[in-house]
């Protein structure tokens, strides 16, 4: 699949109101990101992009960063060590089953939204939205620098 093809199905917008409602209730981070990379290693990427992205700076390590790589057909999760502590990896499981039934249907806009939606019911669960809670990363579609 040619990124364009996934990004021109992809509302960037409804994607950011997704994150920012699941953000409404937990004190946690959701990030999308969307590489046009051939990468050979769609997590050992998501990994490097988390740190380059800062994400390993929220207040309760507790940020997850869902990873695209269309190009190459992959995709990751990444979870900061709060989340991995609370989910395991059994949930991290069941959400990459959701994601990838949803691409193979070519349901790309979905795929995202409903990952975005059911990271953020557990970081609801687990990390429920205190009194000072600022956002602490854009909700943004994150992609490639040029």
């Amino acid at each position: 699949m040619k990124t364009g093809d996934f990004l021109s199905k992809l509302d960037e917008a409804a994607v950011a109101a997704a994150i920012a409602q699941a953000e409404r209730l937990s004190s946690g981070e959701i990030r999308v990101y969307v590489s046009e990379r051939k990468v050979t290693d769609a997590l050992a990427h998501a990994r490097d992009q988390f740190r380059i992205l800062g994400m390993e700076r929220t207040r309760e390590r507790n940020a997850v960063l869902l990873f695209f790589a269309p190009r190459v057909r992959q995709f990751a999760i990444v979870g900061d060590r709060g989340v991995d502590a609370v989910c395991g990896a059994a949930f991290w499981a069941e959400v990459a089953q959701q994601i990838g039934a949803d691409l193979r249907r070519g349901d790309f806009h979905g795929a995202v939204v409903r990952a975005v939606e059911r990271v953020g019911g557990v970081l609801a669960e687990h990390f429920p939205r205190s009194g000072d809670n600022p956002d602490e990363l854009p909700n943004t579609v994150v992609r490639d620098p040029e």
